[in-house]
């Protein structure tokens, strides 16, 4: 036989449980529409239980409902009023960490990318930075990792150590998913299985060489900053668009230091000496270097000398304001942000994203493009 006392009991419950829901529901979307302004005396607990017929325990655990919740605050001996509502803020369900070598001319468009797909996502940043300094960078990723970030966007060192491959397992089999940034093991082709997005820097510099050969040049040199991560795919992309489009190859390297400290002057004129008329400048500092050294020694750009510069973060600030190649900073940013965010959600579902996206060319004065027949019949006439 059913115990039919014990069945009312329950159902009694259940209505009580409604009944207090039901009536913190009315009140909430009444404070919400504004029927009590903020500050405003709610009715007392025994007046609603007189308006509704529900029982002084219903109405109380509706307003301890509604206090919970930060719509009311309760006043000992003075009663119930319209709690001063604060924004709702949705607690961040992730936080990334983010390695740069540094915040400087390249990176900040980078992070700025980063930030704004992380913020759009309601999910935290945290930065560190290694200013190139390989023992800095172990130190800066244990920070990230120590303060509990769910998964990281790296910029680690690859290029001049001594096994890059080992560096790359190391970073893989961190405990939190991980993102190469401008950073992947070119060379393995198919054999690496990092998540990157990296510039095409020889597409980039590919086209760049495209360019000044469709502008009538007939050979293009190449002088670059040496022992950076991004010199070897520029070096790579020249000398495959040297073979594709048919001439020999001039490559000059010089360190930053060497740059600084005259080299311009001496590259130019090797670069003048081998007949070339024109060259693609690895980064923007010394394409600019080279301008003062050719305007020092009477040269004309570019209706002597066409150069094409490589990053863009300078190049509208030259004498002659530079043709660039300029990689995608802000979009590789967001990207990476994009892809680490799937696989944090997706986990193993998600599939391994290998990104290269290909530089733009900004045409400005120093290649001549602008001044077209002009620049090339200044040339011949100089011949």
């Amino acid at each position: 036989m059913k115990n039919t006392s014990q069945g009312k009991k329950i159902r009694d419950a259940d209505t009580r449980e409604l009944k207090f829901q039901a009536l913190a529901g009315d009140l909430r979307r009444g404070i919400l529409a504004g029927t009590w302004a903020v500050g405003a005396k709610l009715p007392t607990e025994a007046q609603l239980a007189a308006e509704t017929g529900m029982s002084l325990t219903t109405v109380r655990r509706a307003y301890e409902e509604l206090e919970t919740e930060r719509f009311v605050v309760r006043r000992q001996g003075a009663g119930s009023f319209v709690a001063e509502r604060q924004p709702a803020r949705r607690p961040s369900r992730f936080t990334v960490g983010v390695l740069l070598p540094d915040t400087q001319l390249y990176y900040p468009r980078v992070l700025q990318g980063i930030e704004e797909t992380l913020s759009s996502h309601d999910v935290s940043l945290r930065l560190a930075t290694y200013n190139y300094d390989p023992a800095r960078e172990d130190s800066s990723i244990q920070f990230l990792i120590d303060s509990g970030v769910d998964g990281l966007i790296l910029v680690p060192t690859l290029a001049g150590i001594a096994d890059p491959k080992q560096r790359v397992r190391e970073l893989s089999s961190l405990n939190v998913p991980v993102v190469l940034l401008e950073r992947s093991l070119m060379d393995l082709g198919p054999g690496d299985r990092t998540e990157h997005v990296c510039s095409d820097h020889q597409g980039g510099a590919y086209d760049a060489v495209t360019h000044l050969l469709e502008l009538g040049h007939p050979t293009v040199s190449l002088l670059t900053r040496s022992n950076t991560p991004t010199e070897a795919a520029i070096v790579e992309g020249y000398k495959r668009a040297a073979a594709d489009l048919g001439f020999t190859p001039l490559v000059r390297r010089a360190l930053k230091s060497e740059w600084e400290s005259g080299a311009a002057e001496q590259l130019l004129q090797e670069v003048l000496s081998s007949g070339s008329t024109a060259a693609l400048v690895f980064g923007d500092r010394e394409a600019a270097l080279l301008e003062a050294a050719a305007r020092r020694a009477g040269v004309a750009i570019p209706h002597d000398l066409a150069l094409v510069s490589y990053d863009d973060e300078l190049a509208d600030l030259a004498e002659v304001p530079l043709t660039a190649v300029a990689p995608a900073k802000h979009r590789m940013g967001k990207m990476a942000a994009e892809i680490l965010l799937r696989r944090l959600v997706e986990g193993d579902d998600c599939p391994v994203h290998q990104v290269r996206l290909r530089p733009r060319l900004v045409i400005r004065d120093s290649c001549g493009a602008k001044h077209g027949a002009d620049t090339r019949a200044h040339k011949l006439q100089q011949r």
